[in-house]
């Protein structure tokens, strides 16, 4: 006789969205438990929608990281981005807006609110940063609490609180049966995660606007008969001026971006990578970002 008593599984879409630098990318990382997105202090790092699969014996859920809001589609850049966000938004199961007490509610969020307030989804407002000491904009997020499905306090870099959240989630979504693998983290290809990688380290180590205007593609990646990952990747970036700082003087910038991404990527393949980095001049790469 069949167990009609055994729980249905849920599966389905939730998205993260919420204003730039507020913890979304570490959050996803924190859910999914490694790194499927790069993280860095700078505003607006995240670029693509970055899906990370959290599977578990109730189900699955696909985080979608969005780029964070900025207050105005000032280039063509930040409206690609704007317009990331407005797409990743369509035919999600979940909503789950960050928020960072550290910040008083501004533009941004008023008009992230906007975009999804007639949205009839469960929507959740996770406040951030709940390890901090009394953050001093905290109530003012509470306030917004009739807008949304339910309120939750985490702290997305120590990961208190993240597992009730997720549980939260998998209780908000649909029935149905897994989208992709047991063993899947990402549908994120390879070398779209590793040209991230690149750009999250030119993040770190350039200064003001200068990793605002790289782009990273890897053109060649193959295991070779020595067992050592090759990998080919240009840095793309849109004024001669800039393409000297990222060099830096005796090649050494450059150099250091190429070794620190070589050092976390033989820690994650377990192999020995050998990385061919060069830096070029485009003024129109941003065209060529879907």
């Amino acid at each position: 006789m069949l167990d009609t008593t055994a729980a249905k599984q849920k599966t389905g879409f939730a998205v993260l969205v919420g204003r730039s630098n507020v913890g979304k990318s570490t959050l996803l990382n924190t859910l999914v438990g490694t790194k499927v997105a790069i993280t860095t202090p700078k505003p607006q790092t995240t670029r693509l929608p970055v899906q990370g699969i959290l599977t578990r014996p109730d189900g699955q859920v696909v985080f979608v990281d969005t780029p964070g809001l900025m207050k105005k589609a000032k280039d063509m850049l930040t409206k690609k981005l704007l317009d990331s966000v407005k797409d990743s938004l369509k035919d999600v199961d979940v909503i789950v807006y960050v928020a960072d007490p550290t910040r008083s509610i501004g533009d941004e969020e008023k008009a992230m609110l906007a975009m999804i307030r007639n949205i009839e989804k469960p929507k959740i407002l996770v406040i951030n940063k709940a390890d901090l000491n009394s953050p001093p904009f905290v109530e003012h997020y509470r306030d917004l609490a009739a807008e949304f499905t339910r309120v939750i306090d985490v702290s997305a870099l120590t990961g208190m609180n993240v597992n009730a959240l997720a549980d939260f989630i998998f209780e908000s979504m649909p029935e149905g049966e897994p989208y992709y693998p047991l063993q899947q983290l990402t549908n994120m290809k390879s070398e779209i995660w590793l040209a991230e990688l690149i750009r999250e380290k030119l993040f770190l180590r350039l200064r003001q606007e200068v990793p605002y205007t790289t782009h990273v593609e890897v053109e060649e990646m193959e295991t070779r008969e020595d067992g050592t990952l090759y990998v080919r990747a240009t840095v793309y970036t849109t004024e001669e001026r800039y393409k000297r700082m990222i060099i830096g003087k005796g090649g050494q910038g450059i150099k250091e971006i190429g070794q620190s991404t070589r050092n976390e990527l033989e820690a994650v393949m377990q192999k020995k990578v050998f990385l061919d980095l060069t830096v070029e001049v485009d003024a129109h790469w941003v065209e060529r970002l879907s």
